[in-house]
């Protein structure tokens, strides 16, 4: 427009060069006549031409105020402004701040009243105008979905084993673990310069600082069958959960002298590295196995994916040992074969042999005690072996070695074996529980648990549906009607059968009164008035401090002290 002005000031302006600017703007010549025109009148038109100034409408403070009270929905807060802006009309008179509810109830904060107001494409024009994507969708559906439209920088480059990241993933399909279906978790580690997985473990049920250890011990070591990549890092990155910050696991860390970073919670984006892993195993392995509980979403673009169902077919799910090969299968793929764009063309297993960095290693002898527990307490090992937790385990290595001083160090939740260590921690042998169930009675046991589980939950059931108030469907404004008939019989049954169950009721500590104390026992008046046989009988004087009675001995005290 500078430009164009300078010529026409020049006299040397003409329609060829209004097109040729019309052209390279993307707009036709009567738009660029008119910016012209608004240029000689004002001198910011020449800097930005085609802004509106004056009089258009805004989205305030208080405009943004009442969007989070709708939670996102313009088109409801226009109805409330034409609402009030009607009210305000038919009165004569300005409306106070907040004087007309919406349908629904009163905003939080009272909001000035729009004169005029604006037409609902106006109004939903300048909220996309005026507010950002970003903005939009907290205001609708709360700060994770904003946190989508935010912009993260990348992380600087590193090397390998300076900082690895950990997380457990739950993987959303059903397989066989001995008889039931369960669905299973994955808990790895990742190193963030080159993408590769250092260790994987995979539990059947909720995963715990075993887990953990487990993991921990497959990315450490680098011999078959866990390498080549491995070796001890520099920092590991958590997300606050309680197994990955437990006392055995932070031990572990520290004795191989491992930084644990806690992230803070709900901050996926601060382990992109892990986080990218969770969803490529989701949509590159787990949605091809069978037994796969999620669909995509339908509805909308970025909205979660929903369970196709609880309980898909059994018959064509995975064991669970099959399930397991298929993890670390796909895990040597990604290792090997996967070629991730920020590795540029490399594998994360060529990435991580070309990095020159060197690698501490731990000798698995030295690490498997590393991932133990130790109780901190001594014990002799007996003719019968070593007592642990009111157990016995027993090992042929402790024959002629009765009456020795041992330490006991244990896998967490593996108590069917434990390793037993001397009085100094040097490590003697592995122990198995010496009286161990048979498969036929820990079946038995799983059954009867099973069957208590299931009738617990049926009567819970039960109290439930006894709990359960019905009201009848109104069509009207009225009072709510409580549906349920019950004869006075019914309701002196179920009142009885409540009485009989009621520890509180059943107890009857009046029934059997307290004895009387023994004659020569002194006690207090209101003990005397309330177990002396008869009538109440009036408590002696007391005597003058000067003059006690002499010390006796209680006849019944059972703890043998003194009484007076």
């Amino acid at each position: 427009m500078r430009r164009l002005l300078a010529l026409r000031g020049e006299r040397r302006l003409s329609r060829e060069h209004v097109r040729l600017a019309g052209e390279c703007l993307g707009v036709s010549e009567r738009t660029v006549w008119r910016w012209l025109a608004e240029a000689s009148r004002s001198p910011r038109a020449a800097i930005r031409p085609g802004e509106r100034r004056g009089g258009r409408f805004e989205i305030t403070g208080e405009i943004r105020v009442l969007l989070a009270y709708w939670h996102g929905n313009a088109s409801a807060v226009h109805r409330q402004l034409v609402a009030r802006a009607e009210s305000s009309s038919h009165d004569g008179s300005a409306t106070p701040p907040g004087s007309v509810a919406p349908p629904g109830g009163a905003p939080p904060a009272a909001v000035p009243l729009l004169e005029p107001v604006p037409s609902l494409s106006t109004f939903l024009r300048a909220v996309r105008r005026d507010l950002t994507a970003g903005e939009r969708a907290g205001l609708a559906a709360g700060a994770d979905a904003a946190r989508a439209h935010d912009v993260f920088a990348q992380r600087a480059l590193s090397w390998r084993n300076h900082v690895w990241e950990a997380d457990h993933v739950q993987a959303p399909l059903l397989v066989d673990a001995d008889g039931d279906l369960v669905r299973p978790w994955v808990t790895w580690f990742v190193d963030t310069a080159t993408k590769v997985i250092t260790g994987t473990a995979v539990t059947p049920g909720t995963p715990s600082r075993a887990s953990v250890l487990a993991a921990l011990r497959a990315a450490v070591l680098r011999e078959d069958p866990y390498g080549p990549a491995g070796g001890t890092p520099e920092e590991v990155r958590v997300d606050r959960g309680k197994d990955f910050l437990s006392a055995t696991v932070t031990a572990a860390f520290g004795t191989m002298g491992v930084t644990v970073k806690d992230l803070p919670a709900y901050s996926p984006h601060l382990k992109g590295t892990v986080e990218n892993l969770n969803r490529a195993v989701d949509r590159m392995l787990f949605a091809a196995l069978p037994g796969y509980t999620l669909t995509p979403a339908t509805l909308r673009p970025g909205r979660r994916r929903k369970r196709a169902g609880r309980n898909p077919d059994a018959s064509g799910v995975l064991s669970f040992e099959d399930f397991t090969a298929q993890v670390l299968a796909w895990t040597c793929w990604w290792n090997t074969e996967h070629r991730p764009r920020a590795l540029s063309g490399r594998t994360p297993l060529e990435a991580w042999q070309a990095d020159p960095t060197p690698v501490t290693d731990v000798p698995a002898a030295d690490l498997w005690t590393f991932t133990l527990e130790d109780d901190g307490r001594l014990r002799k090992l007996s003719s019968h072996g070593v007592r642990w937790r009111g157990r016995t385990y027993i090992a042929s290595w402790m024959t002629g070695q009765a009456g020795r001083t041992v330490t006991v160090r244990y896998m967490p939740h593996h108590d069917h074996e434990i390793d037993v260590c001397d009085a100094h921690g040097a490590y003697l042998g592995p122990a198995h529980l010496a009286d161990a169930a048979t498969p036929e009675q820990l079946a038995a046991v799983r059954a009867a648990r099973a069957q208590r589980a299931r009738r617990l939950r049926a009567e819970v059931k039960a109290a439930e549906t006894l709990r359960r108030q019905r009201f009848a469907p109104a069509t009207t404004a009225r009072p709510a009607q409580r549906l349920g008939a019950l004869t006075s019989v019914q309701a002196e049954h179920e009142l009885a059968g409540a009485e009989h169950t009621d520890a509180s009721k059943l107890a009857l500590p009046d029934l059997i009164p307290h004895a009387a104390p023994p004659a020569d026992w002194r006690t207090p008046p209101s003990l005397t008035l309330r177990t002396a046989p008869g009538p109440p009988v009036p408590a002696p004087p007391e005597p003058a401090p000067d003059h006690l009675p002499p010390r006796v001995a209680a006849p019944d005290a059972r703890d043998d002290g003194d009484a007076w």
